[in-house]
């Protein structure tokens, strides 16, 4: 009598550690990454202009759950790391001539840099006074924008040429998805293989308990600045894409509501979940666009709309907390479950 392997049988430690573990998912990835390979030549400006926002604040979004899903830290300075980001691109580019594949890393070790300098604080405070911390910086930064004007172009920002590489310019929304494909991709392998190491497990025996995971022998003090610099680099990155995808900035750009923005993308998406930055960026992206949609055809006010989306935001995030506190990921994790074992529930 032949017997059918009901399950994922590993046998030697890679494919322990694979990302994913069956040809089922490996082949629905493929498909999708063709899928989006394809999208440029398909789409109109508009659904490529949402979709390259979206890919700008899955990055964003992955960085701000390194330091809050994944090791515990509260910030409200996120968006302060993103503008370091896209200021540091901005001068670099405009005032410097450095060209964009140094002037991208740089963004990025510029607010990692900054990140571990605020996150010294992070071994004495915690909790709200981090988030404090965190906000006092945030504060800071903006002053320092609207009053640095030979640096930061003041209120009126700093404009940027779209990116070039290899004499290629990604100054269409076409070209540019390709660029921020890339980069999403680089940027959830990183982070899906950061927490298979020591580093990422540190990160969550500290979120989880971090007086029991100094007595086993982890440097809370030194884990906790890793993860500082870690989630601005990610923030930093993602300034200097935008920088290069809208071409100007300014102050405006980097207020508070886009740190509470990106708190909202790791809540609603699900905390400590790579995937969960995923679905929170699409979410919280595409909310707004369906409101502006919906605004368009019932002729809504253009301030009533403001607070129509930060009220939207809030009752999510409400109704998150108290419905389905692990967001969007774990409903994911569920329907993917219910569907292995279909129609055999039981």
């Amino acid at each position: 009598m032949s017997h059918w392997p009901v399950g994922i049988y590993k046998t030697n430690y890679s494919s322990d550690e694979a990302i994913f573990h069956t040809k089922f998912v490996k082949s629905w990835v493929i498909l999708f990454l063709v899928f989006l390979i394809v999208l440029p030549l398909i789409a109109n400006d508009y659904i490529l202009y949402v979709s390259n926002l979206i890919g700008i604040s899955i990055i964003g979004a992955i960085g701000m759950n390194i330091l809050t899903g994944f090791t515990g830290l509260i910030s409200l300075g996120h968006a302060a790391f993103i503008g370091i980001g896209a200021y540091t691109s901005a001068i670099l580019s405009t005032k410097l001539g450095v060209p964009f594949f140094i002037a991208l890393p740089a963004a990025g070790l510029i607010s990692a840099i900054s990140g571990m300098i605020i996150g010294i604080p992070s071994l004495r405070v915690k909790g709200l006074y981090l988030l404090i911390a965190t906000l006092a910086f945030q504060i800071i930064f903006e002053y320092f924008l609207f009053h640095s004007t030979p640096l930061t172009g003041g209120p009126q920002g700093i404009g940027i040429k779209s990116a070039t590489l290899f004499g290629i310019s990604f100054s269409s929304e076409g070209s540019f998805f390709y660029l921020n494909l890339v980069m999403v991709v680089l940027s959830l392998l990183f982070a899906k293989n950061l927490f298979r190491t020591n580093i990422g497990r540190s990160f969550i025996a500290i979120r989880d308990r971090d007086i029991a995971a100094e007595i086993v022998g982890i440097n809370v003090f030194k884990t906790k600045l890793i993860a500082f610099g870690l989630s601005s680099f990610y923030a930093g990155i993602t300034g200097s894409l935008w920088a290069y995808h809208v071409n100007s900035i300014s102050p405006e750009h980097f207020p508070l509501w886009l740190s509470i923005r990106y708190i909202a993308m790791i809540i609603i998406g699900g905390l400590g979940s790579i995937i969960g930055s995923v679905f929170g960026a699409i979410f919280v992206i595409v909310i707004p666009e369906i409101l502006s949609v919906f605004a368009s055809f019932v002729d809504i006010n253009p301030g009533i709309l403001s607070s129509l989306q930060q009220m939207v935001f809030g009752i999510l995030i409400i109704v998150f907390l108290i419905v389905e506190p692990d967001g969007l990921a774990e409903l994911w994790k569920r329907i993917k479950e219910y569907w292995k074992l279909w129609p055999y529930s039981y």
